[in-house]
């Protein structure tokens, strides 16, 4: 874990270095999780910039992602789109995101729109599905706080995933004729998936998705300020709950299956934050 003091000097580094090439801050940023990418499509006159030029930013090494930011605009909507993210199963440490999202908060963005992708725990949210997060289960009860210091630390989690922009996201979905759930995601550490009896046991918490990522991104939004969406692709029915074997190149498999319609999606979405004061 990198000290505070550090950090600060890597993100006052990653500040100007993304002032210099995209000039001012966004509104919205997108991490874009498995599933996802193809929204980097939907980004007209879009720029990118690798995380090794962005020092606060981390380096992850999960197949699927690419490690770069893009800027640009969807419509009238100027966003910057994160493809990649560091999860704590690589390192075991949560807090890797910390240096991105308080670098992108101090550039001036208002909110992170999360993607991610799940295994489903409910049958009328198959595979190809998408669930908007209305609210989330920190299974593993870690959190990228431990260790800051002051009151600011004790992050109010009620509303976590924007009321508003919630309500707003489920209407543009049915303007759109598309089917989006709303649910509960529940983090699970990995890099193994869930067993069975852990599935039967977070459905009984009321867990509607299982992932391995997006909660402590959330965490350390909220504690920057930033107000936070989230989307989930549903990759795979969730352990126990199909006769499937679950692989990481099966939840690849189907994400670039379901990407095209999901990044669609997210494309629409951004665009419609134009109409929105964030």
């Amino acid at each position: 874990m990198i000290d505070n003091k550090t950090l600060d000097v890597a993100i006052a580094a990653s500040v100007d270095k993304l002032q210099s090439l995209f000039g001012a801050a966004p509104e919205v940023a997108v991490v874009l999780g498995s599933g996802w990418a193809g929204a980097v499509s939907h980004v007209q006159d879009a720029k990118a910039l690798p995380y090794t030029e962005l020092p606060a930013f981390p380096q992850p090494k999960v197949e699927g992602h690419v490690n770069e930011v893009v800027c640009g605009r969807i419509g009238g909507q100027r966003v910057i789109m994160l493809r990649g993210r560091a999860h704590t199963y690589e390192s075991g440490e949560c807090t890797g995101m910390a240096g991105a999202l308080r670098t992108l908060k101090r550039w001036g963005v208002k909110l992170l729109l999360q993607t991610n992708a799940s295994g489903s725990l409910r049958s009328h949210m198959p595979p190809g599905s998408l669930m908007l997060i209305a609210d989330h289960i920190n299974a593993p009860q870690r959190s990228p706080l431990v260790g800051e210091p002051g009151s600011q630390r004790f992050v109010d989690m009620v509303g976590a995933y924007d009321p508003e922009l919630r309500q707003h996201a489920l209407a543009l979905a049915k303007r759109e004729n598309l089917m989006l759930g709303e649910g509960v995601y529940c983090w699970a550490l990995g890099p193994q998936f869930e067993t069975p009896a852990e599935i039967r046991m977070f459905a009984a918490w009321g867990a509607d998705a299982v992932g391995m990522s997006t909660v402590p991104e959330t965490i350390l939004a909220r504690h920057a300020g930033l107000k936070v969406m989230g989307l989930a692709l549903m990759t795979n029915m969730a352990a126990g709950l199909s006769a499937e074997a679950l692989t990481h190149d099966l939840t690849l498999k189907q994400a670039q299956m379901s990407g095209e319609r999901a990044a669609a999606f997210l494309a629409a979405l951004v665009a419609s934050f134009a109409e929105l004061t964030l």
